[in-house]
């Protein structure tokens, strides 16, 4: 039974023990269906078996492009002037039909990659197998054999005739290899792929300029009356003339007619040649277009990013003219337009969003885990935590003297500073006052957040910064599984609190009388059944939010689930009071919601529903600012 091998070993190296080490790596282009692949180990194929990315082989394969290049020029060039075929340039034919001959001999023996299982067959019968029912075989070897060397040595004969011409074009179908270096050199990231296509373009122009030259020359050379061809009429005796002033002519009509110039100098005469003319104008059209197509594409996609960023940038200034914005703001704006275009490639959500989640998380995991371990608020949590934590996070830049938050402005994120440097910086009476400047792993915007208040600080950076973003319901929703995290995050919290400057603490609400009653036992989070404190109903902007008495609480009531209780049924023609629902944290229990209940409405309830009266029998299945009955 043969043997299926993996691709990765790419070249390989027989040992006296059987085993076959592998050398190198593959490159980026050879397999895109897996990318880069490494092997670092140890792998074997069978004896005499050659694998297909084997460095040494490649390189065969392109020493074999080179020779192609050779066959490509000089198959026509020999069509049209046959005395060359049997002279100067026979031997060269040769030697270079005697290397395509190894190369298929080579065939035989090339391992292939499997195209439903991605798995090297180093089976020699298949691999024969399937070289010999394609239609590779016939046409190499049709493409090899030296016709007109054979011709002579059965027949002792030279003949310059024609027919040995056409056949010598079958060497063309060696112009495949070219393909596939194209190919795979345009995949290969090593390599620009603008000038890959370019060359290629490039390639494909000569190619057809000489062909068609050398196909009209040998028109004229075939005619029967040479005076009455193209080049008949201007030079005499072309035919015993020097073989390179027919190939210069020959040339100069094929560029100037693919060019569209047209001087007239040099034009079809007799039937054949007009009628080649045609088709040839007609083939100029097509690979024109093709020409300018391609090259079109290569230079918008080269400007695009730049035609796109001076657009943005020219809807910003009409913007900001229009609007009569402050010429401060207009600078801020562009600033980050011009930093957006600048860090295009580093953008995690444009690089990420085709990738699995697995790989995903693991590239979180590498760029954010360490600045997300070094911030203060999260010294101590466990693993498990911090690897939800990081997947959630999404990096932004900003450029200098931009405000990442501003002042009084809805808290829905907090941000860890990557690196760079902001200012913390407060606003009284109409002047801006400076409190603190952060620098890296440092956090900017929590208070709000923790709080639930609107941001008492705005926040600018000194200079480009990278700053990781984390948004407030995420956060939440990450944590109600880690209560002991929790704890951990409110004592960190409150420590640091502890250690801010008095002016800091002033611009907060209810700071100063909350640390001066706080004890270590109003630190755990999901412990209460009290509301949110007069600086959760601040941020709501709702008169029906009750204030706590005890300030701590409203820490760690951050982290709960908030939903509003109304004292009746929804069915039910309630008093006004009742009407009116209440925002409160969620308990840990339905009694204590009964006993909230009874406090805020004066009445015991005995069952909890929902606004389309099915009842709760459990809290967990309750979402954020859901609508309870209570009756």
């Amino acid at each position: 039974m043969s043997e299926t091998r993996s691709p990765l070993p790419l070249l390989f190296r027989r040992h006296s023990s059987g085993e076959i080490k592998n050398l190198t790596s593959v490159s980026s282009s050879l397999l895109p269906a897996f990318g880069t692949i490494v092997d670092e180990g140890h792998s074997q194929l069978k004896k005499y078996v050659i694998a297909p990315y084997d460095r040494r082989y490649r390189l065969w394969q392109t020493f074999l492009v080179v020779l192609v290049v050779y066959s490509a020029w000089a198959s026509p060039f020999e069509l049209a002037f046959g005395k060359v075929a049997t002279g100067s340039l026979q031997p060269v034919d040769l030697v270079v039909d005697a290397f395509f001959v190894v190369d298929i001999i080579l065939t035989f023996f090339v391992a292939y990659l499997d195209k439903s299982t991605y798995l090297l067959v180093d089976d020699r019968k298949k691999i024969a197998l399937r070289y010999v029912k394609k239609l590779w075989l016939p046409m190499d070897v049709a493409s090899t054999l030296p016709f007109q060397f054979l011709y002579r040595i059965f027949t002792g004969k030279v003949n310059r005739g024609d027919v040995f011409g056409f056949l010598n074009l079958l060497r063309l179908w060696r112009l495949r290899r070219v393909s596939e270096l194209f190919t795979r050199l345009e995949k290969d990231t090593r390599f620009s792929y603008y000038w890959t296509r370019y060359c290629k373009l490039i390639a494909v122009t000569l190619f057809a300029v000489h062909s068609a030259g050398c196909f009209y020359y040998w028109l004229a050379s075939s005619h029967g009356q040479p005076e009455n061809t193209w080049i008949g009429s201007l030079v005499h005796d072309f035919k015993h003339r020097s073989i390179w002033l027919g190939y210069t002519y020959s040339m100069y009509w094929s560029i100037v007619t693919l060019t569209t110039v047209g001087y007239g100098d040099l034009h079809a005469v007799n039937t054949g040649e007009k009628i080649f003319n045609m088709l040839y104008m007609l083939f100029n059209i097509s690979l024109t277009a093709y020409l300018i197509g391609n090259m079109t594409n290569l230079i918008v996609h080269g400007t695009a990013r730049t035609f796109a960023m001076r657009e943005a940038i020219n809807q910003i200034l009409n913007y900001g003219s229009k609007n009569r914005l402050p010429e401060g703001l207009r600078e801020q704006m562009l600033a980050h337009m011009q930093l957006k275009f600048k860090t295009a490639e580093l953008k995690q959500e444009a690089v990420l969003e085709n990738l699995p989640k697995a790989i995903r998380s693991s590239v979180a995991q590498h760029l954010f885990r360490r600045t997300a371990e070094n911030t203060y608020l999260f010294k101590g949590v466990s693993e498990d935590f911090i690897a939800q934590l990081v997947t959630e996070m999404k990096a932004e830049y900003f450029p200098p003297k931009v405000e990442i938050i501003l002042q009084n402005e809805i808290a829905t994120d907090f941000y860890i500073l990557a690196s760079g440097a902001v200012d913390i910086l407060t606003y009284k009476n109409g002047t801006e006052q400076f409190l603190s400047k952060l620098g890296s792993a440092d956090m900017a915007g929590e208070i709000g957040v923790i709080f639930n208040i609107p941001q008492p600080f705005t926040v600018r950076t000194r200079r480009l910064s990278q700053v990781i973003r984390l948004s407030h319901h995420d956060f939440k929703q990450m944590l109600q599984p880690y209560s002991e995290d929790g704890k951990t995050i409110i004592s960190n919290f409150i420590q640091y609190l502890k250690g801010l400057k008095q002016e800091m603490l002033e611009e907060i609400p209810y700071v100063t009388e909350l640390l001066g009653g706080l004890t270590t036992e109003h630190t755990a989070p999901n412990e209460g059944t009290h509301d949110h404190d007069h600086e959760a109903s601040s941020y709501h902007g709702d008169p029906n939010v009750e204030g706590t008495e005890e300030t701590s609480k409203s820490i760690t009531s951050t982290f709960s689930i908030r939903v509003i209780v109304h004292g009746h049924h929804p069915n039910e023609n309630a008093k006004e009071d009742d009407m009116m629902g209440k925002l409160i944290n969620l308990p840990d229990s339905i009694e204590g919601l009964f006993r909230l209940a009874e406090k805020k409405f004066g009445k015991r309830g005995s069952k909890v529903l929902m606004a389309d009266g099915s009842e709760v029998e459990e809290l967990r299945a309750l979402r954020e600012n859901d609508h309870l009955f209570i009756f």
